[in-house]
C-alpha cells in the first residue's frame, strides 16, 4: 500500500471519528488462563471499585491554566489511608515483583482519574519522600481489547509493556513521551529536532498499527519519546490508549495517518520523503515485525488461539472489516474470519507473510 493511497480526513473531509464509548467486553476464561500463563494475572492489593468511593473531585489544569481531562479525586481521610496502603503495594507488585522492602519511603501523593476514556483510568503519583522523584501508574476497569491490545504491543512493537490484571482490575505502567498533540504544537517546529526522522518513525508506526489493527490513534492516544543519539535525536511514537484494539468496521480507523489530528505528521511525510523511501521503512519494519513473529512465535500462537474465540466486537462491525481488507489486498482471505481475533490473525500473515518466508532462507 502506498503511503499517499489513504488520504487524511482534513483533507478528504470524511468523518474520522471511532464510537468514543464503546462496550465493555469482559475478560473471557480463555484469556485469564492465558495472563495466568504468562504471569500477567496476580492477585493485586487494589481492586478497582475501591477508588469509586471517592466524596468529591477537583478539576486539573495543565501548566498553562487549561482544563485537562483529569480530575483529582477526594476521599475521607480513614479510607484514604487505606487506599494508600493498598496502592503502594499494588506498585511494588508492579515494579518489584511484590518486594515490600522498598516502600517505606513511598507515599501517594495523588489520586486522579479520567471519564472521558473508555476504562475510566485512575492514574496514581507515587512520590519518594526521600528525593521528591515520582512516578504515575494507572489502575483501570479490566476490558478484554484493551489487554489484547497490551498485549500485541508487548510482542509485536519494539516496546515493552508492562501491566497485571486480575479479576476485574487492570492495572498498568506509566507509557513515557510527550502526548502527539503537546509534541505537534511545542516541539516540532524546534531547530534541532530532525523533521525526516520524525516523519520516519510515523511511516513505521502507521505501519505497525494497521498490521495488528490498532484503532484510534489520534494524535492525542500516542506518545514521542526522544532519545539524543551521537549527533542528533532518536524519534519513536508509542500508542498509550489500547481500547480500539480490533473493534472497528472501518479500515481507515486502524491508520493513524487517516486522522484529521495527524495532519501535520502525515504533511510532513509526504513534504520529506519520496514514495520510494516510504516503502523502503514500510519494509523496514515489516521485516522487524516478522523477526519479532519468529521470536515470540509459541506466545502469538497461543494469544490467537484465544483471541479467535473471544467476542470483542459487533457482528456487523467484523462483516464491514474483513468486506474493506478483501478489497484492499485484492483477495478473498478475510471471508472465512467470523471474529475480530481471526481478522487480526489474519491481517499480520498478510502483512509479514513474505518476509517470514525470506526470512526462512537466510
Amino acid at each position: 500500500m502506498q503511503f499517499a493511497d489513504i488520504i487524511n480526513a482534513r483533507l478528504s473531509h470524511e468523518a474520522d471519528r471511532p464510537m468514543m464509548k464503546k462496550d465493555i467486553y469482559p475478560v473471557s476464561d480463555g484469556l485469564q488462563k492465558y495472563l495466568r500463563r504468562n504471569n500477567r494475572d496476580t492477585p493485586l492489593p487494589i481492586n478497582y471499585r475501591d477508588l469509586l468511593n471517592y466524596r468529591y473531585s477537583d478539576s486539573i489544569r495543565d501548566k498553562n491554566g487549561k482544563l485537562t481531562h483529569w480530575e483529582t479525586a477526594v476521599y475521607d481521610l480513614k479510607e484514604m489511608e487505606i487506599l494508600k496502603e493498598s496502592l503502594i503495594e499494588t506498585y511494588a507488585v508492579l515494579k518489584t515483583e511484590g518486594n515490600l522492602r522498598y516502600i517505606e519511603h513511598l507515599e501517594i501523593e495523588r489520586i486522579d482519574f479520567c471519564e472521558f476514556g473508555n476504562s475510566v483510568p485512575f492514574r496514581i503519583r507515587v512520590k519518594n519522600k526521600v528525593n521528591s522523584n515520582y512516578d504515575h501508574f494507572y489502575v483501570k476497569l479490566a476490558d478484554a481489547s484493551r489487554i489484547y491490545g497490551l498485549e500485541l504491543e508487548h510482542l509485536l512493537s519494539p516496546n515493552y509493556i508492562v501491566f497485571l490484571h486480575h479479576k476485574n482490575t487492570l492495572v498498568e505502567e506509566h507509557i513515557p513521551g510527550i502526548p502527539g498533540d503537546v509534541f505537534l504544537e511545542k516541539y516540532l517546529n524546534h531547530a534541532e529536532h530532525n523533521k525526516i526522522r520524525i516523519a520516519k518513525e510515523f511511516v513505521k508506526f502507521n505501519e505497525r498499527c494497521f498490521a495488528r489493527l490498532l484503532g484510534d490513534m489520534r494524535n492525542y492516544n500516542f506518545v514521542v519519546d526522544i532519545t539524543p543519539d551521537i549527533e542528533d535525536y532518536q524519534y519513536r511514537f508509542r500508542a498509550i490508549d489500547f481500547d480500539q484494539q480490533c473493534y472497528e468496521g472501518n479500515k481507515k480507523l486502524y491508520l493513524p495517518q487517516f486522522y484529521k489530528e495527524n495532519f501535520e505528521y502525515v504533511d510532513l511525510v509526504l513534504k520529506n520523503l519520496s514514495n520510494h523511501v516510504i516503502e523502503q521503512y514500510q519494509t523496514e519494519e515489516h521485516t522487524t515485525m516478522a523477526y519479532r513473529v519468529i521470536g515470540n512465535r509459541k506466545q502469538l500462537m497461543d494469544l490467537f488461539n484465544t483471541m479467535i474465540k473471544d467476542e470483542l466486537s459487533e457482528h456487523y462491525k467484523i462483516k464491514q472489516l474483513r468486506s474493506e481488507l478483501n478489497e484492499h489486498f485484492n483477495s478473498t482471505n478475510f471471508s472465512k474470519c467470523n471474529t475480530m481475533g481471526a481478522i487480526v490473525k489474519k491481517q499480520l500473515k498478510q502483512m509479514i507473510q513474505k518476509h517470514l518466508k525470506n526470512l526462512k532462507h537466510v
